[in-house]
């Protein structure tokens, strides 16, 4: 009963944390701009750590490194956590296959993320195409949709690229990331 109370904790806390320092890494990278309510809850909720760490790791190459650093700790966290509260023999710590279950689990993240933003995207369009998340999820859209929409063209006026796109994000996770993640999980 102990176990299942932290294994809640757990995913209603440390996982989510990870996922709001993998989407402030992703939303710096893509240039968005973070004035605006979901940018400042992240930014109000991440600073205190990241802040912190970039005094000592900096940018590299343009990308917010301390930033990635943290969600890939963090998500390593949970991980070693879940497979502590699940009664793993840890006999040897099996640091390899964590770190690549962690980076694996980010790459799902990230793509569960872009997804989100699609369908939020998809809905706003319908119901308030002037919102003020509406140019966040443009910047953070249109990369990827982009090659998708000089390819396709709209049929009825009506754009597929997303619907497209979404289908290619379920793949990933189905096919490559499935495969790595078992991959990563046998190597414990």
């Amino acid at each position: 009963m102990l176990n299942e109370a932290l294994l809640f904790l757990l995913d209603v806390l440390l996982q989510p944390f990870a996922a709001l320092l993998l989407l402030r890494f992703h939303l710096q990278w893509l240039r968005a701009p973070m004035r605006n309510p979901l940018g400042e809850f992240i930014m109000a909720l991440t600073n205190f750590l990241v802040l912190r760490l970039r005094r000592f790791i900096p940018a590299v190459r343009g990308f917010d490194t301390a930033t990635l650093l943290l969600a890939f700790a963090a998500e390593a966290a949970y991980l070693a956590a879940v497979l502590w509260a699940q009664g793993f023999p840890f006999t040897a710590f099996p640091l390899p296959g964590l770190l690549a279950w962690s980076a694996v689990k980010l790459l799902r993240i990230s793509v569960y993320l872009l997804m989100g933003a699609l369908f939020v995207q998809a809905i706003l369009s319908w119901v308030n195409p002037h919102s003020p998340m509406a140019g966040l999820l443009s910047v953070v859209t249109h990369p990827f949709l982009a090659p998708l929409r000089r390819r396709i063209p709209p049929i009825g006026n009506i754009d597929l690229t997303v619907l497209l796109l979404f289908i290619v994000c379920q793949l990933a996770l189905i096919v490559p990331l499935g495969w790595l993640e078992n991959l990563a999980i046998r190597s414990l």
